[in-house]
């Protein structure tokens, strides 16, 4: 089958402990539509061709409705032919919506997952994934994602731009808490109509702690506007009847987006290789039409055209990204040492955190509320079992924060 056949270069893996790999990594996201309940009944296997065509190294995903729809597309869509790829701990919602969650995929050997945390908000939650690159000095240098994938409030009206707003907001305060310098990735259907929305304008506000960056600098009102019709991603399909679910009214919007932070346009650890973003499947030529047209034709096949319209009512988004270090594959994941956990995220009085034994000299953490504000500091010397005196805050929802080398941010909550 063709999906692996980027694996099949690295059989050498069996033999050695490593190998030099290429230096490109690619990435994608799909609102997969109510996934798996909607018709037809085999969009596992449909999204499985789908991948093969791409062979995603990143596959984020939003409208998973539940754990068995997630490990249907890591078993069959993606695993079908062997242990390929890694899914992320899959988490109940936090927002209310529960049939509309998000998901991400990583190559196996490629990437290790260093922590995932959920930002609820007032409509959806927010996924928080951080993967670490496998790279031959990473334990002295290592390279970093911080992934956030969401979906965000659907439909026009000043209402719904404002919960959009909402949303985005608590993503970047949650930003606040995070190094400047972090290389981050925001991905969603973001159910923008236009540029000048005030949460896309939010997301690029060059005053925040990371400043996103749309890739394809292509500004205007993509509602409808046959000059976008290349980058439009929803609908697929003139009509939802066939199916019974999902958007009809042919190619029209942009909603679908793969967002970066400034420094991936420029920074040569992680860089966006220009004209890698697509709508995944248009060929620029499909503007109100249905993606599997014969009018549509183009470098994307009729085939894909066919497994996209009955896979969703949205196109695919992928982005190319190039690192200067090198990728080591392995054929086992590496081990990591979790560098600190916090023995409980519900608190009273006392945080207690625990050190793993690969954490030495002396150590300091910060504590942060949701609006970015610092509002406790604490330093130690270096102990495996650390307690810091929490009782002053107000109950609320706070992040931990170290000066741990790749220790994640935590979020806990303290409640008397």
């Amino acid at each position: 089958m063709k999906i692996f056949k980027r694996s099949i270069q690295l059989l050498f893996i069996l033999f050695t402990f490593g190998l030099n790999a290429q230096e490109t990594i690619k990435t994608m996201f799909y609102n997969v539509l109510d996934f798996p309940a909607a018709y037809p009944n085999n969009r596992a296997e449909i999204l499985r061709d789908i991948l093969d065509e791409y062979e995603p190294d990143i596959f984020m995903v939003c409208e998973l409705q539940n754990e068995y729809g997630a490990n249907l597309i890591l078993d069959i869509s993606l695993n079908s032919d062997g242990e390929n790829y890694r899914m992320a701990p899959f988490e109940p919602t936090q927002s209310g919506d529960p049939d509309h969650l998000q998901m991400i995929y990583y190559r196996k050997g490629m990437f290790t997952l260093v922590t995932s945390d959920v930002i609820p908000t007032p409509v959806r939650d927010i996924n928080y994934y951080q993967l670490k690159l496998s790279t031959e000095d990473q334990d002295s240098d290592p390279v970093l994602f911080d992934i956030f994938v969401t979906h965000l409030k659907s439909s026009q009206g000043t209402a719904n731009k404002q919960l959009r707003l909402e949303m985005v907001q608590q993503l970047t305060n949650r930003l606040e808490t995070v190094d400047p310098n972090s290389h981050v990735i925001f991905a969603g259907d973001f159910n923008f109509y236009t540029h000048s929305e005030p949460a896309y304008q939010e997301l690029l506000d060059p005053t925040n702690n990371i400043v996103f960056v749309d890739p394809i600098d292509r500004p205007g009102s993509w509602n409808n506007k046959p000059e976008f019709q290349d980058i439009h991603t929803q609908s697929t399909r003139t009509s939802s009847g066939p199916f019974g679910a999902g958007a009809g009214g042919g190619l029209d919007d942009r909603f679908d987006f793969i967002l970066v932070s400034e420094n991936m346009m420029t920074d040569p650890k992680l860089r966006y290789i220009p004209e890698t973003y697509k709508a995944y499947g248009n060929n620029g030529n499909c503007f109100d039409n249905s993606i599997n047209s014969p009018d549509c034709s183009g470098d994307f096949s009729a085939e894909l055209r066919e497994n996209l319209y009955n896979m969703s009512d949205h196109l695919p988004v992928v982005m190319d990204i190039e690192t200067n270090k090198n990728i080591v594959l392995s054929s086992q994941d590496f081990a990591t040492e979790v560098p600190i956990s916090l023995e409980a995220t519900l608190v009273n009085e006392k945080l207690n955190i625990r050190l793993g034994s690969n954490v030495f000299g002396n150590v300091s953490f910060e504590v942060y509320n949701t609006i970015g504000q610092k509002l406790l500091e604490y330093r130690s010397e270096n102990n495996q079992y650390i307690s810091v005196d929490i009782s002053l805050l107000a109950n609320g929802i706070y992040y931990l924060k170290s000066n741990i080398p790749n220790a994640p941010t935590f979020k806990f909550v303290k409640s008397s």
